[in-house]
């Protein structure tokens, strides 16, 4: 007990009422506890950094290449114990409810519960670090997964969104779907799961988030007693060479079965190195698009009222797996008009700058919607977890987000979104559904 005090730090955050405890134990893992004294709902969350992203990574010196999809593969069939019971049933049947996700730069496992929160913390780790595959289970598995690579490839929404990475980077690996595809998987075997868990599963590659009323040396000596002791190496990923930031093709037009066309403006950003310089760029570009193209700034509402665009219109800032990017869109009547008037509207923030009444409603509004965040214990974890992969806390964000300025808003608009670092994906209607 002792030693676990030494390794949990405490933090507070008394402008957003928030107690972070945070530290490293003995083999690796990167611990985030927060304390919510009286609540009855507990979330923890245990991540890894493997995500859809690393397919080529180098560990103790030897480098390895993988197939598209071992990520979200791997994520499918941790479930299975070697007992024959399943994970995902005794979570369920313990009062938890569990589930997983794998994305391009992380895979995470969770649960949210109100009561046996240290048993289903247990049996958590112990699933997440117990690997268990045969060549027969694997190839079952296959199947569904490939089912659901077609589903995808059927879902207009993924396509614009691909179609458009495929724009932005030329080989990064980003380009690629998180599930692989229907032929990268089948290459996919019980060793290349075990391989790859092997690598990425361990606690030094791994981090632990939970919220709720726990005592955090607790959870810290949980996973101690749980987890393997000793501290492997973390495997480093290879994105291939830096890329230009200019896109490689400018637009892309396909038709499916869609009602409306959708679309996509994207634009590549210098990658960040992580840490506080980083997060503080995330924001600002957080903050500059909300003003630029947000539901309440003059770009959307004129072109709202014109008829070409609609409320689903939406603007992000993603930055996975060592990539960075900015990307808006939703459906439109003319995507090629929309995009020309968001051209205008960069070039004349870049000249003008914000209005500082303006900025400082958006700049409060944003302080808001983050503090309303804290509520949502899920979002809280995983967001922790997201950050400890890319060496920054989220709860600095409030903090940060004080000190940037309309003019750092304005710089950001000038020297990133210039027309021609910018791509254009839309999914128009079939032409004989157009006709109709």
């Amino acid at each position: 007990m002792r030693d676990v005090k030494m390794k949990l730090s405490k933090h507070e955050y008394p402008g957003v009422g928030e107690t972070l405890y945070a530290g490293t134990l003995d083999n690796g893992l990167e611990v985030r506890v927060i304390p919510k004294k009286d609540f009855s709902t507990y979330y923890a969350a245990f991540a890894t950094r493997y995500g859809g992203a690393h397919r080529r990574f180098a560990v103790d010196g030897r480098r390895l290449d993988t197939p598209a999809g071992v990520a979200h593969y791997l994520e499918h069939k941790m479930f299975d114990l070697p007992n024959g019971d399943n994970a995902l049933s005794i979570l369920s049947a313990n009062g938890a409810d569990p589930n997983a996700f794998t994305s391009a730069e992380m895979t995470c496992y969770y649960f949210e519960c109100t009561e046996a929160f240290e048993e289903n913390l247990r049996m958590l780790l112990h699933f997440v670090s117990t690997p268990y595959f045969t060549d027969e289970t694997v190839q079952k598995e296959q199947g569904i997964i490939a089912q659901e690579i077609r589903m995808g490839e059927d879902n207009p929404g993924m396509v614009v969104y691909y179609k458009l990475l495929e724009m932005l980077y030329d080989h990064h690996p980003i380009r690629d779907r998180v599930a692989g595809s229907v032929e990268s998987i089948a290459e996919i075997t019980a060793g290349t799961l075990y391989d790859c868990h092997r690598v990425f599963y361990a606690p030094s590659n791994m981090v632990l988030c939970v919220e709720g009323d726990v005592d955090p040396e607790a959870v810290a000596r949980i996973a101690e007693e749980v987890l393997p002791k000793e501290k492997a190496p973390v495997p480093t990923a290879d994105f291939g060479e830096e890329e230009s930031l200019l896109p490689s093709a400018a637009l892309h037009m396909e038709e499916m079965a869609v009602s409306a066309p959708q679309f996509l403006i994207g634009l590549k950003l210098a990658p960040g190195e992580g840490g506080p310089a980083f997060h503080r760029r995330y924001i600002t570009a957080e903050l500059a698009m909300r003003m630029l193209c947000g539901p309440s700034s003059p770009f959307f509402l004129r072109l709202y009222e014109q008829g070409l665009l609609t409320a689903d219109f939406g603007c992000e800032i993603d930055s996975p797996a060592g990539a960075f990017m900015v990307i808006a869109g939703g459906e439109s009547k003319d995507p090629e008009k929309v995009q020309d008037e968001f051209k205008k509207e960069c070039a004349r923030i870049a000249r003008e700058g914000f209005d500082e009444a303006f900025f400082t409603r958006i700049k409060r509004a944003a302080f808001g919607s983050k503090l309303r965040g804290l509520e949502d214990f899920d979002n809280v974890c995983v967001s922790l977890a997201q950050g400890v992969f890319e060496g920054i806390c989220t709860l600095d964000a409030f903090a940060l987000l004080e000190g940037i300025s309309a003019e750092d808003c304005r710089r950001f608009v000038e020297e990133n979104l210039t027309p021609e670092r910018m791509a254009l994906s839309v999914i128009r209607p079939k032409a004989a559904e157009a006709a109709g």
